[in-house]
């Protein structure tokens, strides 16, 4: 028989790396669905067809096929076989297409015109979601659930899935918390809805945002009555004299990771910013920390202040935005009001949903989840930052340590916003570093690597090279 190749896709294994047989598979089927010679619901050959035409073993053909459906661009069908999934959100991020601009808290940034490779922070690894274990969780609750739990629930969130963030938690962030103490949101900016409005029925007027930091979570405030008042964020963290010296109350700040700089904040700022909050309010936004590489992990600030600390985070980048499942753990002086704001706004979180992640949590799916994607990130991470070594080599790179975004720096007085508008004319959409500003400071671009395969980063980091050459 010849094995010169195959006529699906004219595939010619004599062109693929000697021990690289499989990535050359997965990477040329991904690249046909992404340019569109794969339509969604083209059948794949048979592996042991393929195997067969191409004259490689069929475990080559079969683990291709399982990273593709892995990443959402395929699925097996029972009587018909492998086939091109609909292009939806997991699809065309495996693919490197374009995806909404979601930050920190949510999708509220606009998106200008579509980008071919988008590097918008705060986009997880989509194509990551782990379908077959949700759907176990999704079987296995369901088997066992009353009437009564799909009914009008408690506005807190499910007893059983606050009993089990409450342990995660403690296990995983040092939080202290009771479940009665844990309100389930729809997500981060929820959160924040729901603390910006009691604040300002309370007569607060303005709050402290970290400086540069997340736009999505300023406008947020700015929708609920509050006024955004900068505070710089230095190599240590928030500047607390500074903050001290705007004479508010509350505070708003990313002291695990901080958006987006990445600054870890330094032990002493956390005992400076525990002795301003014994008359004032914390409110922490954990939005990425189990995300980290090159450093030891660093606990939640509520841990050493539960009663003045305001304690929020979601699932939205360990397993998808599109959740909407988020956690806010409150001081208890705020604890009932609160409470009664998510009731009188939606009556309660879903109850499937909560049911579905109380299972993966207990059952130990989720951790084992964010272990698989922690390893993809820090390799897509890697990747990137190797690309900008080679076409960027005289940018200054920050936040790498963690998360799933990078900031790059620049020495040269420039226009960022400019720079980013020709470089989404190049392909790629980036955040200039002005748009998280309120005041003026260095140029940069915020540059998220988690929705895109290493090639792809390589191949963004080498049009930014370029335009920023130009």
């Amino acid at each position: 028989m010849d094995h010169s190749g195959a006529d699906f896709l004219q595939l010619r294994p004599a062109a693929a790396p000697a021990k690289g047989l499989t990535s050359w598979l997965t990477d040329a089927v991904r690249t046909a669905i992404s340019d569109g010679r794969l339509g969604a619901g083209a059948r794949l050959p048979a592996t042991r067809l393929l195997a067969d035409e191409l004259g490689v073993s069929r475990g080559v053909v079969v683990e291709a096929y399982r990273r593709l459906a892995d990443e959402g661009l395929v699925s097996a069908r029972t009587g018909v076989g492998t086939v091109v999934t609909p292009p939806g959100p997991a699809g065309r991020a495996a693919a490197g297409l374009a995806t909404p601009a979601v930050d920190a808290v949510g999708p509220l940034l606009p998106l200008a015109r579509s980008a071919e490779l988008d590097l918008s922070p705060g986009v997880p690894d989509l194509a990551a979601f782990p379908r077959a274990a949700w759907l176990r969780a999704e079987r296995a609750v369901l088997t066992r659930t009353g009437a009564a739990d799909l009914g009008y629930g408690d506005p807190r969130g499910l007893p059983w899935l606050r009993a089990e963030l409450a342990a995660r938690l403690a296990r995983v962030r040092g939080v202290r918390a009771d479940p009665d103490d844990i309100i389930v949101v729809a997500g981060v900016a929820q959160s924040l809805a729901l603390l910006a409005h009691l604040l300002h029925r309370r007569g607060t007027v303005a709050i402290a945002v970290e400086e540069p930091g997340s736009r999505g979570a300023r406008d947020e405030l700015v929708h609920w009555g509050l006024t955004p008042t900068p505070v710089p964020v230095d190599g240590l963290g928030l500047r607390v004299d500074e903050l001290a010296r705007t004479g508010l109350d509350t505070v708003l700040l990313t002291p695990a990771h901080q958006f987006p700089t990445g600054v870890v904040m330094a032990p002493r700022r956390r005992r400076e910013l525990l002795d301003w909050a014994a008359d004032g309010l914390v409110i922490e936004d954990d939005y990425d920390a189990e995300y980290r590489y090159d450093r030891a992990p660093v606990p939640a600030i509520q841990a050493s202040a539960p009663d003045r600390v305001a304690y929020t985070g979601s699932v939205s980048k360990t397993l998808a935005p599109g959740m909407r499942l988020g956690w806010l753990i409150p001081p208890r002086d705020l604890h009932a009001d609160l409470v009664a704001a998510k009731h009188a706004s939606d009556l309660g979180s879903p109850a499937l949903p909560q049911l579905v992640l109380a299972q993966l949590i207990a059952s130990g799916e989720l951790d084992r989840h964010i272990r698989l994607v922690r390893t993809r990130h820090r390799a897509r991470r890697d990747a990137l930052l190797a690309g900008l070594a080679r076409h960027l080599p005289a940018v200054e790179v920050q936040g790498a340590a963690a998360g799933l975004h990078l900031l790059i720096t620049f020495a040269d007085d420039l226009d960022d916003t400019d720079l980013a508008d020709r470089i989404r004319a190049a392909g790629v959409r980036v955040h200039p570093l002005s748009w998280h500003r309120q005041r003026p400071g260095p140029p940069g671009l915020v540059l998220g690597y988690a929705a895109h395969s290493p090639g792809q980063l390589h191949e963004a980091a080498r049009r930014i090279g370029e335009v920023v050459r130009r």
